[in-house]
C-alpha cells in the first residue's frame, strides 16, 4: 500500500457551499450554548435594577446586543483556537476544523459582530453598556484567548472575568451606572466559573493535554482539583448570600441560594470522596458537578429575577 501525505483541506468556494450549511456554520461559530448561559445572568439583573418588571425595549435591546457581543467574542476565539480545536475530540467538529468556513471569513465575521454590537448597544441603550461590552470582547480575545489560555493553569480563573460582564451590562443597560449589587453578582459568576470549567476539563483531560493547554486538571492531581472545586464552591455560596443584605432582597432569595449552594457542596465533596476512594478518570464522574453547576447558575439567577416581584 502506498502511503500518501495528508493534504490540508481547502474550503470550498463560497458559491459552491449550500446556504443553509453556511448559515449553520456561522451560527456555530458564535457558540449558541455559551450565549444562552451568558443571557441567563443578564436578564435577572435587569429585574433587580428595575426593582420589578423591567421595560420591554431595554430588555430586548440588551439581549440582542448581548447575543451579538458574545457571538463576536466566541467567533474570534474560534479563529484563535482553530489549531487547538482540531486536536480535541470535544471541539474538532466546529466549523473551522471541519473547513466549513475559512479563518479569514471567521475573523471578519467576529470583527463585524463586535462593531455592530457596540454601535447597537450604544445607540439603543447607553455607552456605558456598550463600553462594558467592548471590554468583555477585548478581554476574552486578548487576555484569555491569546495571553492566558496556553500559558497558565489559572487561565479560566482570570479569563472568566469576560463571562462575568453580562451582569454589569444588564445593570448598566437600565441605570447607565454601576452599583454594589451587580458587583456581588459579578463575584458569584467569577467564583462559579473555575470549578464549572475544571470539572469539564477533568472529563476531557486527555484532549487538553494533547492540545498543550495547561488546564488545572492537566497539570495538577485529581485530589488537588477536587479540593479547589470545594473551595471555590464555598466562596460562590458566600458571595451568593452576600446579595441578601446588599440588594435588600426578601427571605426568598437567601433561602434558595443556601439550598442551591448546599446541593453544590454535597456534589463537590462527593467528587473528593471518589478521588480518595482511588477512583480516577471518567469513573470520578466529574460531569455530575459540571451539569449541576449549570442548573445551579440558572436557578440562582431565576431566584434573583423572582425576588423583586415579591416585594
Amino acid at each position: 500500500m502506498i502511503n500518501r501525505p495528508l493534504r490540508t483541506p481547502v474550503p470550498p468556494a463560497p458559491g459552491r457551499r449550500p446556504l443553509g450549511a453556511l448559515v449553520r456554520a456561522y451560527v456555530a461559530l458564535t457558540k449558541p450554548r455559551i450565549i444562552e448561559l451568558l443571557l441567563i445572568t443578564t436578564l435577572p439583573v435587569m429585574f433587580l435594577a428595575a426593582d420589578g418588571l423591567p421595560p420591554l425595549w431595554p430588555v430586548i435591546a440588551t439581549l440582542a446586543g448581548g447575543m451579538l457581543s458574545a457571538g463576536s467574542a466566541n467567533a474570534l476565539n474560534c479563529y484563535i483556537d482553530r489549531d487547538i480545536d482540531a486536536k480535541m475530540r470535544r471541539t474538532r467538529r466546529r466549523p473551522l476544523p471541519m473547513v466549513q468556513v475559512s479563518p479569514r471569513e471567521t475573523l471578519i465575521f467576529g470583527i463585524v459582530l463586535a462593531v455592530v454590537s457596540t454601535a447597537f448597544l450604544g445607540l439603543a441603550l447607553n455607552w456605558v453598556a456598550a463600553s462594558l461590552s467592548v471590554f468583555a470582547i477585548l478581554f476574552y480575545v486578548f487576555v484569555y484567548s491569546l495571553l492566558l489560555k496556553r500559558r497558565t493553569s489559572q487561565n479560566v480563573v482570570w479569563g472568566g472575568i469576560a463571562g462575568c460582564m453580562p451582569v454589569m451590562i444588564g445593570w448598566s443597560a437600565l441605570t447607565g451606572s454601576m452599583a454594589w449589587t451587580p458587583v456581588v453578582l459579578f463575584l458569584v459568576v467569577f467564583f462559579w466559573t473555575p470549578p464549572h470549567t475544571w470539572t469539564l476539563a477533568m472529563r476531557y483531560r486527555e484532549d487538553y493535554a494533547a492540545a498543550n493547554v495547561p488546564m488545572l486538571p492537566v497539570v495538577a492531581t485529581e485530589r488537588r482539583v477536587a479540593i479547589e472545586v470545594i473551595v471555590y464552591t464555598w466562596v460562590t455560596l458566600a458571595c451568593s448570600l452576600a446579595l441578601w443584605p446588599v440588594a435588600h432582597t426578601t427571605i426568598f432569595y437567601p433561602v434558595v441560594a443556601a439550598v442551591l449552594g448546599a446541593v453544590s457542596l454535597v456534589e463537590a465533596y462527593r467528587l473528593l470522596g471518589r478521588v480518595r476512594a482511588g477512583k480516577t478518570g471518567p469513573v470520578l464522574k466529574p460531569m455530575r458537578y459540571f451539569h449541576l453547576s449549570n442548573a445551579y447558575l440558572a436557578l440562582l439567577f431565576l431566584a434573583v429575577a423572582i425576588d423583586p416581584l415579591l416585594h
